[in-house]
């Protein structure tokens, strides 16, 4: 089973995610962040990846630390439980709409953290949650998961629905690239035979 555990703990935040890659969409959040954790379970749900994760932070100044921390965790997580890659699709993609809203998404799991995220969200807080943070949150997880992510909102007037196609597509292409690929199997696709160094 492609599943870990990763407890970080700092200053700011204590935060542990346990996931499996090869689960069924089950999700349990305990994080403070009511908002982010219903971002969280699209993911869950979308990606098929089991997800636990529970945070306390420092939410009497902002909900910064705590979601940027919860990227990061999250991406150490996947990076653990990906493992080697070996015969993984490696590539994943997805469009989501929902109603008016419609966002792409589209990753490598090249081994080379990179993020190009276009989202011009309609407002500036979706409730009480700044949109801001779903930025800082992708930061962290591709810098520590090692992903080459695009995020693309191409419409939307509604900004829970902007963010919800974001959640859902980025849970679809995940799902799409750590797909065992049966032709691929026991081989790491790359030309330089390796997706980790």
């Amino acid at each position: 089973m492609r599943q870990a555990t990763v407890t970080r703990n700092t200053l700011e935040t204590r935060i542990t995610v346990s996931l499996n890659l090869d689960g069924s969409g089950q999700a349990r959040f305990d994080t403070g962040v009511p908002f982010l954790e219903h971002m969280l379970d699209q993911i869950a749900r979308h990606g098929l990846i089991d997800l636990d994760i529970t945070a306390q932070g420092d939410l009497h100044i902002d909900a910064h630390h705590t979601v940027e921390d919860l990227g990061i965790t999250l991406g150490q997580a996947f990076a653990r439980a990906i493992g080697d890659k070996k015969g993984i699709r490696r590539y994943g993609h997805a469009y989501v709409p929902l109603d008016e809203a419609l966002s792409r998404v589209v990753l490598d799991l090249s081994g080379r953290p990179g993020l190009e995220y276009h989202v011009d969200y309609t407002r500036a807080t979706i409730g009480s949650f700044d949109v801001d943070l779903f930025s800082e949150f992708f930061h962290g997880f591709v810098n520590h998961a090692m992903v080459t992510l695009h995020i693309d909102n191409l419409r939307g007037i509604n900004s829970h629905h902007q963010a919800e196609t974001i959640f859902k597509a980025f849970g679809r292409a995940l799902r799409m690239a750590v797909e065992p690929d049966p032709r691929m199997a026991g081989v790491t696709p790359s030309t330089k035979g390796t997706l980790t160094a």
